[in-house]
């Protein structure tokens, strides 16, 4: 009887046993499902630490260090920070000596270059033909540069006109022109709202669709709506006295988007940015199928430039988590 008991005493065990661990796994198998990677990758804009190279503390060139001590994976980066470039009386050879140092820096710390953001290389929207011209070559040079660190865009920017009908005209010229030069070389030209004229969506759009090339488009930057010439193109800390509405014009960009710029400025206790709604943002993003980098790009100045980069980084990720 007692050889009997202790078998069934035995069986439960068993039993109990192998319902925890389907329990076991089941739960596990939820808690991965919830853990779900996002459906965007995340890449730094070098802007995010213009303070600090510019200081002359930090050379640029250890921004693919920085990005990678970070845990990022892509690497936006701006052309004016780099002195070295942009001072140099040789602009090709020195535009070589860049794409050689950070092909070399990206692969050390296995970052992936993802843009350049080029800027200062003239006005590409002039009504100064001569200066319109001028503008496009300063523009091939980066855009070869693009392709020879394996990046998939560029950006520029469309200023030198405010008058709207020429600077639609201008625009579509240039960026025609760019497009095609670009095409062969696997460079998407794309365009940033950057403040004044460039952050009237609708005519921006009529630029970007009017240039009749698949590899033009935009990058939308959240925080980049302002419309006034006092703004420098930030909607934050009210300084901006007229806007754009920001959730309808990434809407709006993000059917020609190549790229995506998480501008951000400050964050409540939560972990939230304290003028935009993000998860609103990124949830207009992932609707428009967007699938590839989103660019942190921090600007505000309560933190510092690293724990805002991680701030931001931070609410990405987590919204990315959930969406």
């Amino acid at each position: 009887m007692k050889q009997n008991k202790f078998k069934s005493v035995g069986v439960l065990i068993l039993i109990i046993t192998t319902l925890f661990s389907v329990v076991a796994c089941k739960n596990i198998s939820e808690n991965k499902v919830e853990a779900k990677a996002p459906f965007f990758k995340i890449s730094l804009a070098q802007w995010s630490f213009h303070r600090t190279f510019r200081s002359g503390e930090t050379s640029p060139y250890d921004f693919a260090k920085m990005a990678h001590e970070l845990g990022f994976e892509g690497l936006e980066y701006v052309s004016q920070l780099y002195p070295d470039v942009t001072k140099s009386s040789d602009k090709p050879l020195a535009i070589q000596n860049f794409v050689t140092k950070n092909n070399m820096l990206s692969a050390e710390y296995k970052m992936q270059n993802v843009l350049i953001m080029i800027d200062e290389e003239g006005d590409l929207s002039s009504s100064n033909e001569e200066s319109r011209l001028t503008s496009i070559e300063n523009h091939k040079l980066w855009i070869k540069a693009a392709h020879d660190m394996k990046c998939s865009s560029v950006r520029l920017n469309l200023y030198g006109e405010k008058d709207p009908e020429k600077w639609i005209e201008n625009s579509i010229k240039s960026l025609a022109t760019l497009s095609d030069y670009a095409a062969p070389l696997n460079i998407n030209v794309i365009v940033e709202n950057h403040g004044r004229i460039t952050s009237n969506v609708p005519l921006l759009m009529q630029a970007i669709n009017g240039s009749q090339k698949s590899n033009c488009g935009t990058l939308p930057d959240f925080g980049n709506f302002c419309l006034a010439e006092e703004g420098y193109g930030s909607i934050f800390n009210g300084a901006c006295s007229d806007s754009y509405d920001p959730y309808l014009g990434v809407k709006e960009m993000m059917t020609r988007a190549f790229g995506v710029s998480a501008k951000s400025n400050d964050f409540d206790s939560e972990g939230n940015e304290t003028t935009l709604d993000f998860t609103k943002l990124m949830t207009i993003v992932k609707s428009a199928g967007y699938t590839g980098f989103v660019g942190v790009e921090y600007e505000g100045s309560r933190l510092s430039e690293k724990d805002g980069i991680i701030a931001t980084k931070k609410l990405l990720e987590t919204i990315g988590a959930k969406l």
